[in-house]
């Protein structure tokens, strides 16, 4: 997952969840610029996939991204604003 990739597509999932959300597709595409990675999860199938948390307009976001290495593709599983209580105050590790 070391080879940045440029193209981008959403799950139906994460359109679905996106629009739930009020969470544009461009307030996505930006957390995922500048977001910074809090998790891999290596064993996803079937591509190993992250958790980015970026943040736009003071609003944090995370987001589940696969990466498909062969087709040079990020995939946009999911994204949502943490909920504070299952998360620290910078959203960046689980709250035991």
């Amino acid at each position: 997952m070391t080879k940045q990739t440029d193209k981008i597509v959403f799950r139906l999932h994460a359109i679905e969840r996106m629009f739930q959300r009020a969470i544009s597709h461009d307030n996505a595409l930006q957390a995922l610029a500048n977001g910074e990675v809090i998790e891999d999860y290596p064993t996803d199938t079937p591509y190993p996939s992250r958790l980015i948390l970026g943040v736009v307009s003071g609003r944090p976001l995370h987001l589940v991204v696969a990466t498909d290495v062969e087709n040079n593709l990020r995939i946009i599983v999911t994204v949502y604003e943490p909920d504070p209580t299952k998360w620290d105050s910078g959203f960046r590790r689980r709250k035991p």
